[in-house]
C-alpha cells in the first residue's frame, strides 16, 4: 500500500451519555503518519526494568506496519536519565499529544502494566483512530496494560480498536491491522455474548433469591469503604455516586493516611497473635534478613497491624466491603497490603477485636475486600458474598488479572493472577497449602508478603460489572479451575509473578480471542460452587440480581444452564 493511497476515515469522537454519536462528516487524510506511543509505570524502577520488553514489543508492531506499506513513528523520544521510553505522568502524557496532529492514527502499544490516566486525556481529545496493542505475554504485563486502558476508554466513550499477538505475525493481528489501516474500527466477534433478556425463563429459587436480595440492598442499603480512590489509574475502576445510588450502594471516603494511623495503634502483642494464628493453620512465611529483597518479621508485623486496623476501620464506619489502594502512598511507608486482602475475603481468618473491647468484629464472616479499590469488583464482591450466602454456598471470592494463557492439551487455560485478595478458602489444601513470598522489589520497595497458593479444582462463576454508555452493566459466564502438572504450573508461575497466587482457569464456550474483544477490565471477578448445578443456579440467582438492581446484563459463552 502506497502512502498516496493511504487513508483514514475518522467519525466524530463525541459520544453522548446513551451511546449514541452524532453525524459528522467523514474525514480524509492520504498522507497520514502513525504515531506509536508507549504508556508506562508511575514506578521508575517498574519502567527500568520493564523497557527491554516494550522496546521489543514496539519494534515488532512498527515493522508490522511498515510492511503494510505505512509510515511510522514514535510520538515521544527515550530519556537517557530516566533509562526508558515510556509516558511515566499524566504531565508528560498531555505534553506528548501537544505535539501530535489531533488527526493522526495513533497506535498505543503495550508490553507492560500502564496507568492509564497518563494518557488517558490525551486519547479523549484526540480526532484521530485509536489502536490499542498488547503482546501475548504474561511476563510485566501488557495484556492486564491494554485491557485496562480499553475499558478505562469504554467508560469515557471514546472509540478504539484492539489487537494482540505473540509475535505480530501471525494472521489475526495482520488481518486486524490491515482493516485498521484501511480505515476499519475494528470489532470482535461476540457471537458467544447473550442479553440475560434474551433467555425465556430464569429458574424460579434463582429469581427468588436475586429479587429478595436486590430489594433488601434497596432498602436496607450498603457502604463501600474506599481507602483513596483512583488506583494506579485504573479510570474504568471508578463508579460514578449516581449510578451505585439507585442500587442501594453509597461509599464512604476513607483515607489510607487513616489505616496507617490505625496501625500504629495496634500493640505488638495482637499484631504477633495474628501472626501466631495463620502460622498455626499452616501458612508458611518465607522470611529472610534484608528488607531491600528478603521478607522479614518486621514487615509481617506491618501487615498484621494493617490487618487489624483494616477490620476495626471498616466495623467503625459500618462498610460492608472494602478496598485497600496501597500502591500509592502506603507503598512509601509500610509493608503490602496483599497478605492482608487474602486474609479479609475468608470466612475463617484471625479474631479482630474491637479496640478495648472483647467484641469480636465480624465474628464468622468475610470482610469483602475488594483489590487496588477496584469498585466495579467492589460492588460485584459485595453481590456475590450475598448470593453465596443465601445458597449457603463458601461466600468466598476475588478478583483476578486476566494475566495470560495458553492452549494445554485440548483446553485454553488462562493465567488468572492477582497479587492480593485472594481468599485461602480457593487455595489447595487453604493456609497450609499457602505461602507467604517477599513482593518483587520493583514493585513493592518495602516489601511484604502474599498470599500464595494454587487455585484448587472447581466450578466457578466469573463475572465483570463495568460502566458503559454512561450505565452500569456486568457480563456474567462459567467456568472451572483445574488442576496442572506441577511443572506446568512452575512454568507459568515463571513466565508471570511466580510471588502471586494463580488459577488454571478455563471459560465454558467462548475462545481466547472472544474475551479478550469483550471483556472491559484488566479484572475477573470469580467465585467457587460446589458442583456444576450450584454453580448454575448462582449465577442465575446473581444475573436475577444484577437485573432487580438494573445493571444490564450480558451472558457469555456456555454451561450456565440456561440454554
Amino acid at each position: 500500500m502506497s502512502d498516496t493511497r493511504f487513508m483514514w476515515l475518522q467519525q466524530s469522537r463525541q459520544t453522548g451519555r446513551d451511546g449514541s454519536r452524532p453525524d459528522r462528516t467523514v474525514r480524509t487524510n492520504r498522507m497520514s503518519e502513525i504515531i506509536v506511543i508507549a504508556n508506562g509505570d508511575l514506578r521508575l524502577s517498574a519502567n527500568r526494568v520493564c523497557w527491554a520488553a516494550q522496546q521489543q514489543t514496539e519494534d515488532a508492531v512498527m515493522a508490522a506496519i511498515r510492511r503494510e506499506g505505512a509510515r511510522v513513528r514514535r510520538g515521544h523520544p527515550f530519556d537517557p536519565v530516566k533509562g526508558h521510553g515510556f509516558i511515566d505522568s499524566q504531565s508528560y502524557g498531555l505534553r506528548v499529544f501537544r505535539d501530535i496532529p489531533a488527526d493522526a492514527p495513533i497506535v498505543v502499544v503495550e508490553a507492560v502494566w500502564q496507568y492509564s490516566q497518563h494518557i488517558l486525556a490525551g486519547l479523549i481529545s484526540h480526532q484521530g483512530p485509536i489502536l490499542t496493542v498488547a503482546n501475548w505475554s504474561g511476563q510485566w504485563p501488557g495484556l492486564v496494560g491494554m485491557l485496562n486502558l480499553n475499558g478505562s476508554l469504554t467508560k469515557a466513550g471514546v472509540p478504539y480498536s484492539t489487537l494482540w499477538s505473540a509475535d505480530f505475525t501471525d494472521e489475526f493481528f495482520l488481518g486486524g491491522l490491515r482493516r485498521w489501516l484501511a480505515g476499519e474500527r475494528l470489532v470482535h466477534d461476540t457471537s458467544h455474548v447473550r442479553a440475560l433478556a434474551d433467555f425465556a425463563k430464569l429458574p424460579v429459587e434463582a429469581v427468588a433469591v436475586g429479587t429478595e436480595l436486590a430489594r433488601e440492598l434497596k432498602h436496607d442499603q450498603a457502604i463501600l469503604g474506599v481507602f483513596d480512590e483512583g488506583c494506579m489509574g485504573m479510570y474504568n475502576a471508578i463508579i460514578p455516586d449516581e449510578l451505585l445510588f439507585p442500587l442501594g450502594v453509597c461509599k464512604e471516603r476513607l483515607s489510607q493516611s487513616a489505616l496507617y494511623a490505625a496501625m500504629l495503634q495496634v500493640s505488638d502483642a495482637e499484631a504477633a497473635a495474628v501472626r501466631t494464628w495463620l502460622e498455626a493453620k499452616g501458612l508458611k512465611f518465607v522470611t529472610g534478613p534484608v528488607h531491600e529483597t528478603d521478607l522479614t518479621d518486621a514487615q509481617i508485623a506491618q501487615q498484621c497491624r494493617m490487618y487489624i486496623a483494616a477490620v476495626r476501620i471498616a466495623a467503625d464506619y459500618g462498610c460492608d466491603a472494602i478496598g485497600i489502594q496501597y500502591q500509592q502512598g502506603l507503598k512509601d511507608l509500610c509493608a503490602a497490603s496483599d497478605l492482608v486482602e487474602g486474609i479479609l475475603n475468608n470466612v475463617e481468618r484471625p479474631p479482630v477485636k474491637a479496640a478495648g473491647s472483647d467484641e469480636v468484629l465480624f465474628d464468622g464472616k468475610a470482610v469483602v475486600h475488594f483489590n487496588e479499590v477496584d469498585e466495579c469488583a467492589g460492588l460485584d464482591g459485595l453481590i456475590t458474598n450475598r448470593v453465596w450466602c443465601k445458597l449457603g454456598f463458601d461466600p468466598e471470592t476475588t478478583l483476578h488479572d486476566v494475566r495470560y494463557g495458553e492452549p494445554y492439551g485440548d483446553e485454553y487455560v488462562w493465567v488468572f493472577l492477582i497479587s492480593g485478595a485472594v481468599p485461602p478458602q480457593h487455595l489447595v489444601g487453604g493456609y497450609a497449602g499457602a505461602d507467604s513470598l517477599r513482593q518483587p522489589s520493583m514493585y513493592f520497595p518495602n516489601g511484604g508478603g502474599t498470599l500464595r497458593g494454587i487455585s484448587k479444582p472447581g466450578e466457578i462463576v466469573w463475572s465483570r460489572i463495568f460502566v458503559e454508555s454512561g450505565r452500569l452493566k456486568a457480563d456474567i459466564g462459567r467456568g472451572k479451575a483445574i488442576a496442572l502438572p506441577a511443572e506446568e504450573t512452575q512454568r507459568r508461575w515463571a513466565a508471570t509473578t511466580v510471588q502471586w497466587p494463580i488459577m488454571h482457569a478455563v471459560l465454558y464456550g467462548q475462545t481466547r480471542d472472544q474475551l479478550m474483544g469483550k471483556h472491559q477490565s484488566n479484572h475477573i471477578q470469580v467465585a467457587y460452587a460446589p458442583d456444576a448445578a450450584g454453580a448454575n443456579l448462582a449465577l442465575a440467582a446473581k444475573a436475577a440480581m444484577f437485573r432487580e438492581l438494573g445493571i444490564e446484563v450480558a451472558v457469555c459463552g456456555t454451561g450456565h444452564g440456561l440454554e
